[in-house]
């Protein structure tokens, strides 16, 4: 009976030791954003786009006092893959700046689906309602079954 009440115990620190911190951080807010097509892409974000398209990462960047969040995904060697932005949230530091974490959802091709064998640098570019560039971005991924 002691072992199975530690046990519970031990669950319930550790449980609260990864959950308590994402409901007591304050600030955390949700950023409005709207994905924009292709050719809605501000041509300087688009001259500096293929420099950062062979990494998988989360970028920002400030064209004409709007902010722009985007997500790459690095170099495929096949077609069939994509992501989605599910939400921005904004979040307070103690130094006063910001940071945002951008939650995006990947689909891969599957197994045995026929895509062409072309290599690709699958994007996505969201324009933000932020009015400054946040101090850090984090990438939270979802992989969709």
């Amino acid at each position: 009976m002691k072992k199975y009440l530690i046990g519970i115990l031990i669950a319930a620190i550790v449980l609260g030791i990864i959950f308590i911190p994402k409901y007591l951080s304050e600030g955390d807010e949700k950023v409005r954003f709207r994905v924009v097509e292709s050719n809605e892409v501000p041509e300087n974000l688009r001259e500096v786009l293929p420099k950062y398209l062979p990494e998988e990462r989360s970028l920002s960047c400030r064209v004409d006092d709007e902010i722009y969040v985007v997500v790459t995904r690095g170099e495929k060697r096949t077609d069939g893959y994509s992501i989605d932005i599910n939400k921005i949230e904004k979040a307070k530091k103690e130094d006063g700046k910001f940071e945002i974490t951008v939650f995006a959802k990947y689909k891969d091709p599957k197994p045995n689906q026929i895509v062409p064998q072309i290599i690709t640098y699958p994007f996505i570019v969201a324009k933000t309602d932020l009015n400054n560039l946040p101090n850090s971005i984090q990438l939270e991924v979802e992989y969709e079954e």
